[in-house]
């Protein structure tokens, strides 16, 4: 079943008076200025583009596994024919999107249902590796699809990045009725049957990788802060595979020295962020940990993370509002800087991970959108100005194409990644009703695991 598209009122408004005489100038300006002031009200603009970029993980889904394509290119131009290659993180944030279409109203529980249990079963029967799942997996084959040539196996980042999900699905369906609840079950064993621990290698860290063809040969110990606070988190929440908490502190926190006195645009930093500079990564560190994972009122012996990601946020913005007298494509509405598809020196599209120590003048909607929990005003005035006065650049079959410039002359690409849409689906939630952090914070082991890293959660609807 397709999402239905909502009405897009000021650009399939028809002016209602038509000037068929010259002489109804009068009749035409009256007509032009109510077409004008008739806007999208602020639910209305949230709807729309909850709605449309669901699409992605619904109308657009790989048909027979259910999972979220890597990619979603709508003229079908794919490289390397990987049309079939889905992403195991990205279906994560796809499976939260999904419970929050159907609350609201956007496509029907049944449909849902039988959507997330065909997703259950397909990663069932997919290789895994000690438990987690790959980057990349072959949506008709089930197969690995190597990320990369020593990247062929477990992916504990991308893991958790699903893992998220299935709590948030179990959670929201756990009560309900006998069909819902075998489908939170598959959810639960998928979730309680990885093995945390293995990826530590006996040491106080957790390695992202970890193949039985290269073992440890990445040697990738995940050490904050990124975008992987999730993964230590839901690594302590593990009811038989649960960490230590050393790995965590020594590990993740670097012994404490992940704190910094850094400060940009006159907001604290907080915690040293893996780039260059002190301005801060790109903004998906900021969503990815924090879709499922409330911030509000969550602190530790290193940082409050609500703080944290505000700062994050508005340092961001503040970057592109510096320089938005000499660069096109920045301005008060226009801004948010993070890993999408990027415009190279030949207008061919590419890929980066845009922000302050890396900026290619280059602007992804999803930035800004999926930053609205911590900037309502800006981001909500990011997403009118993208959708109104930006639509015919921007706007496409599942919502904000991924990246675009307005330098020298305006270049979009019209391609779709799955971890930037999905975000900006789950956000929008969170902000407007906070439901997919209520569902993965009410669960039990989540709360276990944040108090045995000594985190304290306040203010939260646990």
């Amino acid at each position: 079943m397709k999402l239905k598209y909502l009405p897009l009122l000021i650009f399939s408004m028809v002016l209602l008076v038509s000037c068929k005489e010259e002489g109804k100038q009068e009749d035409k300006l009256i007509a032009e200025n109510r077409a004008e002031t008739q806007k999208l009200s602020e639910a209305e603009l949230l709807d729309t583009v909850q709605m449309q970029t669901l699409k992605y993980f619904w109308d657009f889904a790989e048909p027979n596994s259910g999972m979220a394509r890597e990619r979603y290119h709508p003229d079908g131009n794919y490289p390397k024919n990987d049309k079939h290659v889905v992403t195991t993180g990205g279906s994560g944030f796809g499976l939260m999107a999904i419970v929050a279409g159907v609350e609201r109203g956007f496509i029907p529980k049944d449909s849902a249902l039988a959507r997330l249990n065909k997703i259950a079963d397909f990663l069932d029967a997919a290789p895994r590796f000690h438990g987690a799942w790959s980057h990349w997996l072959n949506g008709e084959t089930g197969d690995v699809q190597a990320f990369g040539e020593k990247d062929n196996g477990g992916d504990i980042v991308e893991t958790s990045f699903l893992a998220q999900g299935f709590i948030v699905v179990r959670e929201y369906l756990k009560n309900g009725t006998e069909e819902e609840k075998a489908v939170a079950a598959k959810y639960d064993k998928l979730w309680k049957g990885i093995e945390w621990n293995w990826y530590t290698n006996n040491k106080d860290g957790i390695y992202w990788h970890w193949s039985p063809e290269y073992e440890w040969e990445m040697d990738f110990m995940i050490e904050g802060y990124n975008e992987c606070l999730i993964t230590y988190v839901l690594a302590a929440s593990s009811p038989e595979y649960a960490i230590d908490a050393d790995a965590y502190h020594k590990g993740w926190a670097r012994s404490g020295n992940i704190k910094t006195d850094a400060e940009a645009y006159g907001f604290p930093l907080i915690l040293k962020h893996n780039t260059r500079g002190n301005m801060g990564g790109p903004l998906f560190w900021a969503h990815y940990s924090y879709l499922g994972l409330n911030p509000k009122g969550l602190s530790d012996r290193y940082a409050n993370y609500w703080d944290l990601n505000r700062n994050h946020t508005l340092i961001n913005y503040e970057y592109t509002l510096e320089y938005a007298d000499s660069v096109d494509t920045y301005s008060e509405n226009s801004w948010g800087l993070t890993a999408s598809y990027t415009r190279n020196k030949d207008n061919s599209t590419g890929y980066t991970a845009h922000s302050p120590d890396n900026d290619r003048k280059v602007v992804s909607p999803t930035a800004a959108i999926s930053s609205i929990p911590y900037t309502p005003e800006k981001s909500l005035a990011a997403m009118r100005y993208f959708f109104e006065e930006q639509n015919d650049l921007l706007w496409g079959p599942a919502g904000f194409y991924d990246a675009f410039s307005l330098e020298d002359e305006p270049w979009v690409t019209k391609k779709y990644l799955a971890i930037d849409q999905g975000p900006m689906v789950v956000m929008i939630e969170n902000y407007r009703s906070g439901l997919i952090w209520d569902l993965f914070m009410q669960a039990p082991e989540v709360q276990n695991g944040l108090k045995k890293l000594d985190f304290q959660f306040s203010n939260q609807k646990i």
